[in-house]
């Protein structure tokens, strides 16, 4: 049975995810549920911990170690590297691009390995320059959990290079996994390894976290062909590994400017009451939850089909594709955005409120998440219009990009941290991701000729007016739940967001129904495809179980 589901349809080739939403719904399912876990990873930390210094030196530990991973691996190698390796898989070049999978795993293993090693050993001079703000007891347990957390880049980097490989052949469901088993494993962290050492345990759970994020990869990578070798003389002088390398600067220097940001908000946050690090971290991951489930989702759906029509110079598609995309994010993004601005306070009342997270660390929290919500679906653009640009081989622009967004975001925080402290730092993020989604558009569209805008204006437009009048419905029933619920408890508070949120849902979905919004049909349609297929397949197995 378990060899059948592996050459099920879902994972053939022969038989690839039928269009875009199709393969976007296999990732959001999954994104999902790991949010979810997320979630329940935030709610385990806050109740434990609240917002405080342990959280502030969690949050502060990641930031090198999360640099060393997204530098080489997340955004750099898979920008890079899924162009080339599908390149050479469609030009029916499999021996070559089974060499270049292990060429840049080897170089990527290596570089991961010699730099968390160096800044293992420079840890607590980095640290003085990160978190400025942090008392020496302090600063000295934020050491100590960074060089545990710094097995983290070498399991994720193997695991980046699978994920490569996955996303190339359209295995998107394994894939989507794999974030799923990151944080059972920093929940773990949490439930047990926190009894056992106290709050080093934290560091440990992401370590073991990255490692089930590797090994989940593994068998499907095998699968498709993948058999690890070594050879670091060869593959410094192979072609498509220079290609590779060469197109990965300047996403470094991107991805260099993107974690300045963190940075940024890292050094000033230490310099403000305790506990800020971790309120901004707590908002910004509850503004994640749709920007990874339907913006990152959707973008890593359709970077391979994007890549493939750069490569066969198809302008006209490239273009079809990429504002059915936009606008498919968007359906999604723009009525969630109102739903959050809306809902924030019960969001994180549900989300964080419980045991040492008290009342004033919510009201931060959940102001920080109301500027979060207003450039929610310019934060869910940007993984698509960056990897357009990488479809292309084009990876320039998105840096200088991100430079002058990284420009924008310091000036602001230099003027708004004094009056507004950690609010300051959650506006200028906002600022800077709405001016980085309008001139990457922008960009893009010199580019290309036509994005299709009239169908991006049109389509956006329909969207707006329906998430309106649902986030008046949201309003509105929000006001009644609170005249008929207790809302001194979970229950009440939970019962308001959800009746809320469902309303509001149904009048969205009812208006796109009435003016027939081509994003509501073809994610209906795709829906009930997905539905039908996935019953086929259970039958299938039930029966072979049963002998039938």
């Amino acid at each position: 049975m378990i060899k059948k589901l592996l050459n099920n349809e879902i994972f053939s080739n022969s038989q690839p995810s039928q269009s875009v939403v199709s393969a976007a719904l296999i990732i959001t399912v999954a994104g999902l549920a790991s949010r979810i876990l997320g979630l329940i990873r935030d709610r385990f930390l806050a109740a434990t911990f609240g917002a405080g210094d342990t959280l502030d030196i969690y949050y502060a530990a990641f930031r090198i170690p999360d640099l060393i991973y997204n530098f080489l691996i997340l955004g750099a190698l898979s920008a890079a590297f899924i162009p080339v390796f599908t390149g050479l898989i469609s030009r029916k070049k499999e021996k070559e691009a089974w060499e270049t999978a292990n060429g840049v795993m080897n170089l990527a293993i290596s570089f991961v390995i010699i730099l968390s090693l160096a800044f293992c050993f420079f840890a607590p001079q980095l640290m003085k320059i990160i978190t400025p703000g942090f008392p020496p007891e302090k600063m000295a347990q934020t050491v100590f959990f960074t060089r545990i957390m710094f097995l983290s880049p070498v399991f994720l980097g193997i695991s980046g290079i699978f994920g490569g490989i996955l996303t190339s052949f359209k295995r998107f469901l394994i894939y989507s996994l794999a974030p799923i088993l990151y944080n059972l494993g920093i929940i773990f962290g949490v439930v047990f390894f926190v009894k056992l050492w106290g709050p080093v345990g934290l560091a440990w759970g992401v370590a073991l976290g990255a490692f089930l994020h590797m090994l989940i990869q593994y068998p499907m990578a095998r699968h498709l062909g993948f058999r690890y070798s070594f050879s670091l003389r060869k593959y410094f002088f192979d072609k498509d590994i220079r290609r590779i390398l060469k197109l990965m600067i300047p996403r470094m220097m991107g991805i260099a400017a993107s974690q300045a940001n963190l940075f940024v908000i890292t050094i000033f946050a230490s310099t403000l009451a305790a506990g800020s690090l971790a309120i901004f971290s707590f908002a910004q991951n509850l503004q994640a939850v749709p920007l990874g489930i339907f913006g990152v989702s959707f973008a890593i759906a359709v970077f391979p089909t994007l890549s493939a029509l750069s490569a066969t110079e198809d302008k006209k598609e490239f273009a079809k594709t990429f504002a059915e995309t936009f606008c498919q994010i968007m359906f999604f993004v723009i009525p969630l955005s109102i739903f959050i601005l809306l809902l924030r306070a019960q969001i994180v009342r549900v989300a964080l409120g419980a045991g040492k997270f008290d009342w004033e660390d919510t009201i931060l929290t959940y102001e920080c998440l109301k500027y979060f919500s207003l450039s929610l679906f310019a934060q869910s653009a940007i993984p698509l219009l960056t990897r357009s640009f990488y479809a292309m081989q084009n990876t320039k622009t998105p840096f200088y990009i991100a430079i002058a967004s990284e420009a924008i975001n310091i000036i602001a925080v230099l003027l708004l941290i004094g009056k507004y402290k950690i609010l300051g730092l959650a506006i200028a993020f906002s600022l800077a991701g709405l001016f980085q989604m309008f001139f990457l558009f922008i960009a893009l569209r010199f580019k290309v000729d036509d994005l299709g805008d009239k169908k991006i204006i049109k389509s956006i437009g329909k969207i707006a007016l329906a998430a309106i009048f649902s986030g008046i419905g949201v309003q509105a029933s929000k006001y009644f739940m609170a005249s008929i619920v207790n809302m001194d408890t979970f229950l009440g508070v939970f019962a308001q967001l959800f009746v809320s949120g469902i309303i509001g849902l149904a009048i969205f979905l009812a208006i796109c129904h009435f003016i027939k919004l081509e994003e509501y049909w073809r994610f209906k349609q795709s829906l009930t495809r997905k539905l039908f297929k996935s019953k086929n397949i259970i039958a299938e197995n039930i029966g072979e179980v049963s002998g039938v």
